[in-house]
């Protein structure tokens, strides 16, 4: 039968060569040799028992059981196609994504980055990326709901059954709106009381931080306090208001670069905390975790090499 004669090989190499209208053309294209298209061309017209090409000039063009044959060649590839397509999909479809948990501090800083040299990698594995607080995203990680949390090293008794594995360490800032009274200067401690201060949330990795930094330095009280863990909220407020926020530095970081936002003259270097990469020990990374991992070291060396 003609039907079992003809292979994908032949309708590729026949589109080809009339879409280039030359055989020295069609073979460039195909990264082949001219007289292997010329050969395959040779077997198709002898499978189909017509000519499929003619001289044109010092070209060729399709004959007339040539231009017929086109169209369902071409319908045919197309749907040859789709059907790959379809079915790598499918395959697509049905492999679990890789699930990430990252602080917002992570978020902001790191995650981009990292994502973008992930998907250079192409290993077309399906990526979620959540945000939210430590120990949402660490419970989660615990449950099989993620497979990998990035963020802050929590407390010893947080980390039984994880492994963590460090990247470099940040610190908590006092950051306002360009421009902010306590800038020019004056005690920013004492400006704690009179202006709005956003703070971490309690179930926040930095809260304990900050409380005993706060009482390190004789604050016992904050008489205007919003609790918020967005930074989209914070951002948004402090640049509108005289407001202060306490928050983790790779948060900010871009906005005080961009001179929007600043941060108040405090020493809190004794915040500083690891950042870096918790993982469940009873579970062994899959390939493609794996790769972003190691996209998420090289973002992040990458963040410390520009300080």
């Amino acid at each position: 039968m003609i039907g079992s004669r003809v292979k994908y090989r032949h309708l590729h190499t026949f589109v080809e060569v009339a879409r280039q209208k030359s055989v020295v053309k069609a073979a460039d294209v195909l990264h082949i040799s001219q007289p292997a298209v010329t050969k395959t061309i040779r077997e198709l017209e002898e499978a189909l028992g017509v000519a499929l090409f003619e001289r044109d000039g010092r070209g060729i063009r399709l004959t007339r059981p040539g231009e017929v044959f086109l169209r369902h060649a071409g319908a045919s590839l197309t749907a040859l196609r789709q059907g790959i397509d379809s079915v790598s999909q499918e395959l697509l479809d049905n492999v679990p994504p890789v699930r990430v948990g990252a602080l917002p501090t992570v978020s902001t800083r790191i995650m981009p980055r990292a994502m973008s040299l992930f998907l250079d990698e192409q290993t077309r594995s399906r990526i979620k990326i959540v945000t939210g607080e430590n120990a949402v995203l660490l419970e989660q990680l615990r449950l099989g709901e993620l497979d990998l949390v990035v963020g802050r090293l929590a407390a010893p008794e947080k980390m039984t059954g994880f492994s963590f594995e460090h990247l470099y360490s940040e610190q908590v800032l006092f950051i306002v709106r360009a421009g902010h009274p306590l800038l020019s200067g004056g005690s920013v401690y004492d400006g704690l009381g009179r202006y709005p201060v956003l703070m971490p949330t309690r179930g926040s990795i930095i809260r304990p931080v900050v409380e005993q930094f706060l009482i390190a330095n004789g604050v016992a009280s904050l008489p205007t306090q919003v609790e918020t863990v967005s930074d989209a909220f914070g951002r948004a407020f402090v640049r509108m208001s005289d407001a202060i926020w306490i928050i983790s530095s790779g948060v900010v970081a871009g906005d005080i670069v961009d001179g929007m936002l600043a941060a108040l003259p405090i020493d809190t270097s004794e915040t500083k905390g690891p950042v870096g990469l918790t993982l469940r020990t009873d579970v062994p990374p899959s390939l493609p975790l794996s790769i972003l991992m190691q996209t998420i070291r090289q973002a992040a060396a990458e963040v410390i090499s520009v300080g």
